[in-house]
């Protein structure tokens, strides 16, 4: 039923968000199996939608891309807003930082949900200690890596079939034998599967 949930969502807004990690990237991925919207009337074609529809529409993709509650990211919106350098590079850059977000793009997870369940769970440590917080804040020089009990399990026994081909962001410096990743940079070229200045657009009304 979670993944249907999922698939609904990305159906609704008609692009790909990877919410359902390497299932995404399979035929079996409901966006390519059926490109329109869910429901009986799914099919017929929709009005275009108004200014604020499409604002919307963009918020909602970057809010269920990172996995996030209304709440947060309009706390984060409110916090990249006060910076001094533009609230869209701001953002992005908040909502990269995030724990889960990292071990996410360090390819230890398959989505940023499984990754915040890793964290949840205990199986992830920054500095060689336990942080159960997803929302953490990760800086330069910090280091994420699983916990000595998580390698010895049956899931990090998958990860190196994962990360063999895996290229990390080259703001994460990553070591594929350790399952270790350094912060060596601010987060750039982050990919983006929505309009970053039509969500700025929605919180700016």
């Amino acid at each position: 039923m979670l993944i249907k949930a999922k698939e609904k969502k990305e159906r609704a807004l008609g692009t790909k968000l990877g919410l359902k990690g390497d299932r995404c990237n399979s035929p079996k991925c409901a966006i390519i199996r059926r490109p329109y919207g869910p429901g009986m009337h799914g099919k017929r074609r929709r009005r275009a939608p108004s200014e604020f529809g499409e604002q919307l529409k963009e918020k909602q993709k970057i809010r269920f891309s990172y996995a996030l509650k209304e709440g947060q990211l309009g706390r984060i919106f409110a916090e990249a807003a006060k910076k001094t350098e533009a609230t869209g590079d701001a953002l992005m850059r908040l909502l990269e930082s995030r724990l889960d977000n990292v071990v996410f793009r360090l390819g230890f997870a398959s989505s940023r949900l499984v990754a915040r369940q890793l964290v949840n769970h205990g199986h992830i440590l920054v500095n060689g200690r336990v942080s159960n917080t997803p929302s953490r804040r990760v800086r330069i020089g910090d280091v994420i890596s699983l916990s000595e009990k998580t390698k010895k399990g049956v899931f990090a026994s998958e990860l190196p079939s994962r990360l063999k081909k895996y290229n990390s962001p080259s703001w994460l410096g990553l070591d594929k034998e350790k399952f270790e990743g350094k912060i060596t940079g601010l987060p750039v070229d982050t990919e983006r599967p929505f309009d970053v200045d039509k969500v700025i657009d929605y919180y700016s009304r």
